[in-house]
């Protein structure tokens, strides 16, 4: 099964209990790069951000392949709230393994849901990790945030709505992470022969994708602190995203942590909107590299809206 097909598989899977995100004109960010810029508002979808398609699918999926109806995760916070999501809506039980750096606002908001919240580790691999050894001792089964092909497919669906929304692309920008959400992307403009850049945006204080493909191989890379906290660390050491990343993405531009916080100034400022830093990413790119997107059609991903508050004041302010 080639990811295209899986991605068409999900988007049958899926589609009933998602919804199909705005595609939004920014006519400020279009008369500044004098070009046609579009917002791909995620941070609307249901849970907070893009993250219940690839939940949904795959645990759609795995509870009608397998007896047990119980299932393990990781996950930063996103990934964990639409897991949380998906176990309720489904009836079944769930786990989810947290680094003991998550957002304090997303651990709170887990808490309150009908899953079991474990931390561990200080970084979102050890807490994979750990969360993957978890499952296997006790024969349940995991999912990866991003490392699953089923929950690459899941975020693919994206590129469906886009393809439907909007005609002759010329970029998208994408904020990356683990690569779960590049990869279904990128997947899908890619296997359909479509002509769209597909460009990655990361965290100049954790770019661990970027330095994979820089490298050719994943590295075990040392963070630091970031706002985007939704893309901060490492990769799974077999992750599927690195393959689809070195050969679907075209290029990848990392933003400063006054580039992200001007970035969500600006989202306040001229779209009332409050977004969580990961959601950022993309605009402080596009405004990074301006003049490459003269005269073109450009799609940024706004990807989730999930931030503390007293965080988010302290920035606008």
């Amino acid at each position: 099964m080639t990811l295209l097909e899986e991605i068409l598989r999900a988007e049958k899977r899926i589609r009933s209990s998602i919804k199909e995100t705005k595609l939004e004109y920014a006519p400020i960010l279009s008369e500044m790069g004098n070009c046609d810029v579009y917002l791909k508002l995620e941070n609307q979808q249901k849970t907070g951000s893009f993250k219940i398609r690839g939940a949904l699918n795959s645990l759609i999926s795995y509870s009608a392949d397998k007896d047990e109806l119980e299932f393990v995760t990781a996950s930063s916070g996103n990934h964990g709230a639409a897991f949380a999501y998906g176990i309720t809506k489904l009836g079944l039980k769930g786990t989810i393994f947290l680094p003991r750096n998550a957002s304090p606002i997303k651990v709170k908001a887990l808490k309150e849901k009908n899953v079991e919240v474990i931390l561990y580790g200080d970084d979102c691999v050890q807490a994979e990790i750990f969360a993957r050894n978890y499952a296997e001792k006790r024969n349940l089964t995991y999912i990866s945030p991003y490392n699953d092909l089923l929950v690459v497919a899941g975020q693919g669906t994206i590129g469906i709505e886009l393809e439907k929304q909007i005609e002759e692309l010329d970029y998208i920008l994408v904020p990356v992470g683990g690569g779960g959400l590049i990869s279904g992307i990128a997947g899908y403009f890619k296997s359909k022969s479509k002509t769209a850049k597909i460009i990655g945006s990361q965290p100049l204080n954790s770019p661990v994708m970027y330095e994979s493909i820089k490298a050719g191989k994943i590295l075990a890379y040392d963070s630091l602190p970031t706002l985007s906290d939704g893309t901060a660390g490492g990769l799974e050491s077999d992750s599927i995203t690195f393959g689809y990343c070195k050969n679907y993405v075209d290029d990848y531009v990392l933003v400063s942590e006054d580039e992200i916080r001007n970035a969500l100034r600006f989202l306040y400022n001229k779209h009332e909107m409050i977004v969580e830093g990961a959601a950022a990413l993309t605009i402080a790119a596009f405004i990074q590299k301006i003049k490459v997107f003269q005269e073109s059609k450009v799609v940024l991903l706004i990807s989730g809206s999930s931030i503390d508050e007293k965080e988010f004041e302290k920035i606008i302010a």
